[in-house]
């Protein structure tokens, strides 16, 4: 049987274009990284293949296409968590998800399309996180303990009255612990200066 470098083309580019989206997932730290979406890219390119040439005869090559589109939900699904009140990991979820079908479109041999597709996926990922870090809010979810001499109600009135916006709170022991809707560029020396002003109060756990 002939090597067909064609083919080999489509599955090497499939995998490469996902690992570039991985590979700044993997800068940020994410649930998913290049492995993760170099295979899925890889994997996609090859299941559009085998839907293209694996079978002789009357075919739809669209079949084995469409089950990658509803079966890395599976995977995506894997990848969000619910934490703390926040629902991580839906970015990096669609990132596969538009992993596998840049792996389909080279799988296909429509190079420039899945070329175009990377390139416009990383463009907006880094663009948005140039926004969020210097204009967007986050939650901050932080967790303050006492010496046992300064009333914890009297810190969560401090905090009230400062800038930062108090999303939940609740009390356990000596302990405080608040969620707050802070700007995302500045918010953990925000947060560290003003606890530094409390007498008997300091961080015990912050994310």
């Amino acid at each position: 049987m002939e090597i067909d470098w064609d083919l080999i083309l489509r599955l090497f580019l499939g995998g490469m274009m996902g690992g570039v989206i991985g590979l700044e997932r993997e800068f940020r730290a994410k649930e998913a990284g290049l492995r993760t979406h170099f295979i899925v890219a890889l994997g996609s390119a090859l299941f559009m293949m085998i839907s293209q040439f694996a079978f002789s005869g009357r075919f739809d090559a669209a079949r084995v296409a469409a089950q990658v589109v509803s079966g890395i939900g599976f995977i995506g699904a894997g990848v969000i968590i619910f934490q703390k009140n926040v629902v991580r990991g839906v970015t990096t979820a669609a990132g596969l998800w538009v992993a596998a079908a840049i792996g389909l479109a080279c799988g296909a041999g429509m190079y420039w399309l899945a070329g175009a597709a990377t390139l416009m996926t990383v463009a907006c990922l880094e663009m948005m996180h140039l926004v969020h870090r210097y204009v967007a809010e986050k939650v901050v979810e932080v967790t303050l303990s006492s010496d046992g001499e300064t009333d914890p109600i009297t810190v969560l009135e401090k905090v009230k009255a400062s800038k930062m916006e108090v999303e939940s709170y609740s009390f356990t022991g000596g302990r405080i612990h608040l969620s707050l809707r802070m700007r995302q560029r500045d918010s953990l020396e925000t947060l560290k200066s003003f606890v530094d002003k409390l007498e008997g109060i300091k961080i015990e756990d912050l994310y």
